[in-house]
């Protein structure tokens, strides 16, 4: 007999939703969990989390589904009418006929630990407590963009490379031997920004409404520090489009010079600032 574990969760309800089932029997215990990427609410999260589970095993077995939702347990056992959500009615019914169901309903947060794992998971995806670069199995995916809305977004980046302070004024008085330290990092970085997508496996492509680089010259620090500001209308943000910039205008600051200051330290690089999508704007300025 394998047994599911379940559980649904809604941060709001309607709001972002998480679900979670515990799947013993059938090899090692498995834990899956994902989350909606659409508002939704904590019934349909219940529902998605049986048909998770129960797509898990194979057809043919026994089964008996754990869970703390009467919504599902009674409906399934009792014939509650079905007045909403009949899509997940739907694929739960064909998953249900594929496999030999027992439902047994279990009181939430009585102790049960299977049941306390799959409300603690279920939870967090709601919330937003997981990475979401990786899956259900903890195996790396690129994210589903597909729900989102296309909005203005922008991001700004900084960073810091630390030099003597005779390589700064070399680079001062445009006196390197490779040339223009400052046009061609601001170049670089631009450029670069422009090929995150081929740097970073997982990125998005996104248009680019504007990426610029500026340089300052800090003597107190003996450091050039670089800012890059990276605009965008579209369903994902522009944060690794400017730390991109920022990384590789220091890199090329330092293969340029370092033929005469080799211990030349790039710092700092950081996000200062975001705005625009569901997660809202970011500031984290010095």
């Amino acid at each position: 007999m394998i047994e599911i574990y379940t559980d649904g969760a809604c941060s709001g309800n309607p709001g972002s939703g998480g679900w979670a089932a515990i799947v013993i029997g059938n090899g090692p215990k498995r834990a899956l969990h994902g989350k909606e990427s659409v508002t939704t609410t904590n019934n349909r999260m219940e529902l998605l989390a049986v048909i998770k589970g129960l797509e898990d095993v194979p057809e043919g077995v026994d089964v008996t589904i754990f869970s703390d939702s009467k919504y599902v347990v009674d409906t399934m056992t009792r014939n509650w009418k079905r007045k909403a959500n009949n899509d997940l009615w739907f694929r739960l019914d064909a998953e249900v006929g594929k496999r030999n169901v027992l439902w047994e309903w279990v009181r939430g947060h009585q102790g049960n630990k299977f049941n306390e794992e799959a409300d603690t998971l279920a939870s967090s995806e709601a919330q937003g407590k997981f990475l979401t670069h990786l899956n259900q199995s903890g195996k790396a995916q690129m994210v589903d963009v597909g729900g989102k809305t296309e909005t203005q977004r922008l991001a700004i980046a900084r960073g810091s490379v630390l030099m003597n302070r005779e390589t700064l004024l070399l680079i001062k008085s445009n006196s390197v031997e490779k040339g223009d330290v400052l046009s061609v990092a601001k170049i670089a970085g631009v450029m670069s920004a422009k090929k995150t997508v081929d740097l970073i496996p997982l990125c998005h492509a996104i248009t680019l409404d504007q990426v610029s680089v500026e340089m300052e010259l800090n003597e107190q620090k003996n450091a050039v520090d670089i800012i890059a500001t990276a605009k965008t209308t579209a369903k994902t943000g522009v944060e690794m489009e400017a730390l991109t910039a920022v990384s590789v205008a220091a890199l090329t600051i330092y293969d340029m010079c370092k033929a005469v200051d080799r211990k030349m330290r790039i710092d700092g690089v950081r996000l200062v600032k975001k705005t625009g999508g569901k997660s809202g704007d970011f500031l984290n300025e010095d």
